[in-house]
């Protein structure tokens, strides 16, 4: 227990954690930048969906799908007041990348976005989900993709921005915090800038949202999105949300079910927002869900998660430099990175350091993190990378610390 959460108490939400691992090992969990694990709360609220209100959401007037419809809707109150928006201004998907390919998509399909000779700025650090839809919006409309570098520490390369945005760039995609890195841009002097050129900034919230109190409107940008399991809900359910005058002028992504207003046999018209951006029968269960998970992470507070995670985050940092021959890659200090840390292990290839962590229930992600520039960028083809949460401890960090000096010893090193 520290000075803002009782971790102990929090893993006992978690049934997970009851659970022994290879060699009868405790489960020392550092891969929630790639999911995170669910409560029993959100656990059972997507169960119960099943076995009290199975019913299809806007689709009929009997009690299982009024009852359905009205949860999944709360669900929708809970996300907007989460981020400070208004409830028609959230759309939700089956993914952050669905999100951002929507985006990307509507806007190839909308009159006077983005044409042939404009301009759309990335990161160099940007997760493959917000870089690819731009890369194709941009080879669809005769566009032209131009990134901000990152710098040998891993944060972004600021000087360049001037140079790169203009009145060219009509769309600025970046991250909130780098997946592979842990860096956290400053996004202040680039949404500044951007509007000063008069373009659309879109945020990747992914790794962000889950750890920090978030609202959107303050923040200034056009669109944002995340996805619900990386903070405690379940797959298969993420969030857009953007303003309404972007999401009433873009054009419909999928096409059918209940986002149209009207059909003949000639045309059709769309629905308001948000059903004109949710075709098809929604992830009901995970999205009513997902408003347990919220509920899970409002009770405990953003404040206290976002103050845990920046103490673990300096003892991490302190703990990783004690071990001899591992490379950190990306800022240093904790002002300027959050709970993901990538490394490499004294020449040991990222795979055989996490089987040998796995050795001794230290579950951790290994691979190019869906981040190939990024890693061509390092030099690299792959790291290993522990990222946290608001169920780790400073115990989880010693764990992790022995078992990379027993993997050293193993290869001998």
């Amino acid at each position: 227990m520290n000075n803002f959460l009782d971790v102990g108490r929090i893993k006992n939400d978690f049934p997970i954690f009851k659970k022994r691992m290879r060699n009868g090992s405790r489960l020392v969990y550092l891969d929630s930048g790639a999911t995170t694990q669910k409560p029993l709360s959100v656990i059972e609220a997507e169960g119960n969906f099943y076995k009290e209100i199975n019913g299809a959401v806007h689709r009929g007037s009997h009690l299982l799908a009024e009852a359905a419809s009205e949860a999944f809707e709360n669900s929708r109150e809970l996300v907007a007041e989460f981020i400070g928006a208004p409830s028609q201004e959230v759309i939700f998907t089956k993914s952050a990348t669905e999100s951002l390919n929507l985006l990307a998509y509507s806007i190839g399909n909308t009159k006077n976005i983005l044409s042939n000779g404009d301009e759309i700025l990335v990161t160099e650090m940007e997760h493959h989900a917000n870089l690819i839809p731009w890369q194709e919006l941009a080879r669809r409309t005769g566009a032209h993709l131009r990134w901000i570098p990152v710098n040998s520490q891993g944060r972004l390369d600021y000087e360049k921005l001037n140079e790169l945005l203009n009145f060219k760039t009509k769309i600025v995609a970046i991250t909130a915090q780098s997946n592979v890195l842990g860096t956290l841009p400053d996004l202040n002097p680039v949404i500044k800038l951007a509007r000063e050129f008069g373009a659309l900034v879109f945020v990747d919230g992914c790794q962000a949202i889950p750890h920090q109190p978030t609202d959107v409107l303050k923040l200034g940008v056009d669109a944002y999105v995340f996805s619900a399991h990386k903070m405690l809900g379940p797959t298969g359910v993420g969030v857009l949300w953007a303003k309404s005058e972007l999401l009433n002028r873009l054009e419909p992504f999928l096409f059918g079910g209940s986002m149209i207003e009207s059909v003949t046999m000639e045309r059709s018209t769309w629905a308001p927002i948000p059903r004109k951006f949710e075709s098809g029968v929604p992830n009901m269960a995970g999205v009513i869900a997902f408003g347990a998970a919220i509920r899970y992470l409002k009770s405990i507070g953003m404040e206290k998660i976002d103050a845990h995670l920046d103490e673990l985050t300096t003892y991490t940092l302190g703990r990783l430099s004690e071990v001899s021959a591992l490379e950190l890659f990306g800022p240093k200090d904790n002002s300027a990175r959050g709970g993901v840390f990538s490394f490499s292990l004294a020449g040991i290839h990222p795979h055989d350091v996490g089987q040998l962590l796995d050795q001794h229930g230290i579950a951790v992600r290994t691979g190019h993190h869906c981040a190939w520039p990024l890693m061509k960028k390092f030099g690299l083809t792959g790291t290993t990378r522990a990222s946290l949460y608001l169920y780790n401890d400073k115990d989880d960090i010693d764990a992790l610390v022995f078992g990379l000096n027993e993997t050293k010893k193993y290869f001998k090193v």
